[in-house]
């Protein structure tokens, strides 16, 4: 990766687990039928895209797809993405009924009002056997990032809370509504566990930061007692 990109690699960090498990998913099949909910500008999609899957974006945003589209033209795979203004509600109308083989909701999950209909919509969407990868923002997170940035009265409130704040959910809530919503839970993972405590002029300054960096989250992705440090949880299911 270019050194001299340093809001790159710092954002690779956070991704490089997230973007693993999907790329072993992707992998399995050739010419996947693939929808990103909430993709906004293709981050994701264009990557999906270059492995030769076609992908519909769905997003509320027109500039975002509007970025979509020139970023999907530059990297020369805008044959095969798709872009469609709307949101997780929408979907029943944007996609057919069973026919995607992978659905990509990430960060959207938490911003619905009934996270169960939602998932019953994503699980619709699916064809039997198909997947959905679902990231969440995790719920003891909030406890620590209020704690170091002094809001300690609010980091109290949201450790005695017993709902789920702010669309935040813990592995065990998450995995709940995926399994209520027919889905059959195949991984979880810790998400930036460690990659927003490290300081950012470490990785921007010190030489080979970022490869340990994300070589130490794929580490421990998948041990549960790091679950609580996360700020996301990724879960893979299948339909």
């Amino acid at each position: 990766m270019d050194p001299e990109r340093p809001l790159e690699r710092r954002a690779s960090v956070r991704t490089a687990v997230l973007w693993d498990t999907c790329r072993a998913r992707l992998d399995q099949a050739a010419d996947q039928t693939v929808v990103d909910i909430g993709g906004g500008t293709g981050g994701f999609a264009v990557r999906v895209a270059e492995l030769g899957h076609e992908v519909t974006v769905i997003d509320p945003s027109p500039d975002a797809l509007a970025a979509l589209g020139r970023r999907a033209a530059e990297r020369g795979v805008a044959d095969r993405v798709i872009a469609e203004q709307g949101d997780l509600a929408s979907l029943g109308e944007l996609v057919e009924a069973g026919s995607a083989d992978l659905v990509l909701c990430h960060d959207v999950l938490g911003l619905v009002a009934d996270p169960a209909e939602a998932l019953a919509t994503i699980h619709a969407a699916l064809r039997p056997g198909g997947a959905l990868s679902l990231l969440v923002n995790q719920r003891h997170a909030a406890v620590l990032a209020r704690a170091m940035a002094g809001q300690f009265d609010a980091a109290r409130a949201a450790l005695d809370d017993s709902t789920s704040p702010e669309g935040r959910f813990t592995a065990d809530e998450a995995e709940g509504l995926l399994v209520d919503a027919g889905f059959t839970v195949t991984d979880v993972q810790g998400i930036r566990v460690f990659a927003d405590l490290v300081p950012s002029t470490l990785l921007d300054l010190e030489p080979g930061a970022v490869a340990g960096l994300v070589e130490l989250e794929r580490a421990v992705a998948g041990r549960t007692e790091f679950f609580a440090l996360a700020g996301q949880i990724h879960l893979l299911a299948t339909a």
